[in-house]
């Protein structure tokens, strides 16, 4: 998105007593998938709550000890979500009792983005049978959100400069505010996930990554320049 708004002075109620330029600045910075965000787990049904709670527990007991014998971190492994719900039919405007669901859903976090793929082969192998979701990161955000957020700083000062230039006034070098925007979400994926019958392992192919960031700024018109 592409802003800008001039504000003369003047206006009594208004805090700046200069005319500004205001502009909307964004930055983008490409950050390598080194890390990976798996969430899986177990979905069992019955009429019994007890024996698929025991079913559920004996199948997460065997997934996180296989994902352990493959040398995934004990503290990599974390509870994302446990859930019992009631399941009913409806027949003839009647709530039929049809029995429950228990879901137990864990985080794995996978420092090797290549053996992804061998993370949920695994998983399923050992019993799971839910596989919520596949997220691609980067280890270290940071870097990436502070490079964007310069890349945004400096794209507002040249999109001041260019109006300031355009109305043939001359703008600050330094602005009167500057304010980061929110983004929704974090690191925007590019990448592929597919499971293919005979394959030996689920192919996972990690593209990159884009770190955005935008910022608001107001830079005065200087005296004399009108």
């Amino acid at each position: 998105m592409n802003e800008y708004m001039m504000n003369h002075g003047g206006n009594s109620h208004s805090p700046r007593k200069a005319s500004t330029i205001e502009v909307i600045g964004e930055g983008s910075a490409a950050a390598p998938a080194d890390q990976a965000i798996v969430v899986l787990g177990a979905v069992t049904e019955g009429t019994d709550l007890r024996p698929i709670q025991a079913e559920n527990a004996n199948i997460m007991t065997a997934v996180i000890g296989s994902l352990l014998r493959l040398g995934i971190p004990r503290d990599k492994l974390q509870t994302q979500e446990y859930r019992i719900d009631t399941m009913y039919d409806f027949v003839d405007g009647k709530q039929i009792f049809r029995g429950y669901q228990v879901t137990n859903l864990i985080q794995v976090t996978v420092d090797q983005v290549d053996q992804t793929g061998t993370v949920v082969d695994t998983a399923v192998g050992s019993g799971a049978n839910h596989v919520s979701s596949i997220r691609l990161t980067t280890a270290r955000p940071d870097i990436y959100e502070h490079q964007a957020l310069s890349l945004a700083v400096r794209d507002a000062a040249q999109r001041a400069l260019t109006i300031a230039n355009t109305l043939g006034v001359m703008a600050a070098n330094v602005p009167l505010e500057v304010q980061q925007l929110p983004l929704p979400g974090g690191p925007v994926p590019m990448f592929k996930a597919a499971a293919f019958a005979g394959s030996a392992v689920t192919p996972i192919e990690p593209g990159g990554l884009t770190v955005n960031a935008s910022v608001r700024a107001v830079y005065a018109i200087l005296p004399g320049s009108h």
